[in-house]
């Protein structure tokens, strides 16, 4: 038996509510803080970088010290 076609709800999804002022071309404040969260996510992983290259890589343990003393 073919579809029904006559019944085209949820065909093409939905339209996002725009508010007035992104209507009238204004970009909307949610925009403006997703930016702003970016950036601040940026210079904090610039400073994690800058720091991680500054710091000497930890020295391997031998496998000595690291065996339990009930192995021993």
């Amino acid at each position: 038996m073919a579809k029904s076609r006559n019944n085209l709800l949820g065909v093409g999804g939905q339209r996002k509510k725009l508010s007035r002022a992104e209507q009238q071309g204004a970009g909307s404040v949610r925009e403006a803080d997703r930016k702003v969260a970016e950036d601040k996510k940026q210079e904090l992983v610039r400073k994690m970088r800058e720091r991680a290259e500054a710091q000497p890589a930890p020295a391997a343990e031998p496998a000595d010290q690291n065996a339990s003393p009930a192995q021993s």
